[in-house]
């Protein structure tokens, strides 16, 4: 009976080990290690026809922020730092 009892506790603390584990990643979005940033960036300028400026601001911010957002367009609320830089006249910095 206490082996079925320890057993259970056993399965049941590595499912929330691994649903836990799996929530971080979700929301760690801001912890990317500059080595990452290169195809990050790369994928969200790969929509647009200004590749090389999408990429130098991209990089620029990815590096500051350690975080690019997800899908070629929008979703910048998953970083707020990406999200809240702004240029001199007050537009995104961020692509």
């Amino acid at each position: 009976m206490a082996t079925s009892r320890s057993s259970i506790l056993l399965l049941v603390s590595i499912l929330l080990l691994i649903t836990l584990s799996n929530v971080a990643e979700a929301y760690g979005r801001g912890k990317l290690r500059s080595s990452e940033c290169n195809p990050k960036c790369s994928y969200r300028c790969s929509a647009t026809s200004h590749k090389k400026p999408c990429m130098f601001f991209c990089l620029k911010c990815c590096s500051k922020c350690l975080c690019v957002p997800p899908g070629t367009y929008g979703n910048k609320q998953v970083c707020p730092c990406y999200n809240n830089w702004k240029t001199k006249e007050g537009g995104p910095k961020c692509p």
